[in-house]
């Protein structure tokens, strides 16, 4: 055998190797940690933890220390917070390339939950735009929790007066991901046609209001029991998917939100405009390639066509928040609250998010 055959074969050995060294380590779940001992002495709160990858079976509604803030931060009473699947993907470690930050074998972080809306118990001594007695809404790492500290500079903004407290724990994610794939992938302009694919969940209850404050012809996409709280939030047109299907319909649109990924891309295709742009929100389902194909396949179709296939994720920016606030305040956008559970119910809530029916958000009610 020639030398370069074994070279190559020894390549081709160590490369199988690792790849299925780095895959056992990946989807490895270690057992669950019990709770560390608390002192007497320290100041607790209700909080709901995790300490091994698993389903909702894995999530504990605990007594865990109450955190203070920061010389910059600030120290919120959560009175509600929301569920997004950012969630229950950080609960379950999947797709498994996410656990190289999350954390190998089990999270690094025990805390669970982003979006929060609540008042503002005390600041640190670097903190000027914030006061106690404020009431705020943003997201911060672990809010599934009666208190959260977050930097004064981070996703923190006042709330909108005209808001309850569950209707702002309900902006920060999904309306900043439907914001930032509108305008910032999306590209949106006054007067085109925009159609929402999955028009009654998070993102896409927020993606209707916010392309109609844009000024845009809105079509969204829903099942049958869901199409007058489409139509009720501004869309000019709604698509019954169960009766229709919008990729055949004849009609073609300048921007598609696709948050369901029900359709190829080419099929996509054929009612985009030939300068048109499709943003993917989110991917399908699974631990390993199945959430990466959307993207992968965008990227191999893209250099071929004048259309733009991209995918969204999002940043969280506070002012972004802002806008949010303000279109809120303006009565522009109003969040859609499907169901309510208490913190101790988080993990039927997140079972119930899993399931991906539900009507515009799901909020946890502190109070």
């Amino acid at each position: 055998m020639k030398l370069r055959y074994k070279i190559a074969g020894g390549i081709l050995i160590f490369l199988a190797v690792a790849i299925t060294s780095l895959a056992l380590v990946l989807s490895h779940n270690s057992d669950c940690e019990p709770a560390p001992a608390v002192s007497d002495e320290t100041e607790l709160m209700k909080a709901i933890v995790y300490r091994c990858y698993g389903s909702p079976d894995v999530l504990e509604f605990e007594d865990v220390e109450k955190p203070a803030p920061a010389d910059d931060e600030v120290l919120v009473k959560i009175h509600a917070a929301a569920v997004n699947p950012l969630d229950w993907h950080y609960m379950r470690g999947s797709p498994y390339i996410m656990r190289l930050m999350s954390g190998l074998g089990a999270p690094d972080r025990t805390s669970l939950g982003v979006d929060f809306a609540g008042t503002v118990e005390a600041v640190g001594i670097n903190v000027t735009q914030f006061k106690p007695g404020d009431e705020v809404f943003g997201g911060s790492s672990g809010a599934f929790a009666e208190y959260v500290t977050v930097r004064e500079d981070k996703a923190l903004v006042l709330k909108p007066v005209n808001m309850t407290f569950e209707q702002s724990a309900a902006v920060t994610i999904a309306g900043i991901t439907a914001l930032q794939a509108l305008r910032d992938k999306g590209k949106i302009k006054p007067g085109q046609k925009v159609l929402i694919n999955g028009a009654s969940g998070g993102v896409g209850t927020f993606a209707v209001q916010i392309a109609k404050s844009f000024g845009a012809e809105v079509t969204g996409v829903c099942s049958t029991r869901n199409v007058e709280m489409v139509r009720s939030i501004g869309a000019d047109h709604v698509i019954d998917y169960t009766r229709e299907d919008y990729t055949r319909s004849g009609q073609t649109y300048d921007l598609i939100i696709d948050n369901v990924g029900n359709h190829s891309l080419l099929a996509n295709r054929r009612v985009l405009n030939p300068d048109g742009i499709m943003v993917m929100v989110g991917g399908a389902k699974g631990n390993w390639l199945a959430p990466l194909m959307g993207p992968i396949k965008a990227l191999m179709l893209s250099p071929f066509v004048d259309q733009e296939f991209v995918m969204i994720l999002a940043r969280l920016h506070k002012d972004d928040l802002s806008i949010l606030r303000d279109l809120m305040q303006a009565g522009k956008v109003t969040p859609v609250i499907d169901r309510r559970y208490l913190l101790s119910e988080v993990p039927a809530a997140i079972r119930y998010s899993e399931e991906g029916h539900a009507r515009g958000k799901i909020v946890i009610d502190l109070d």
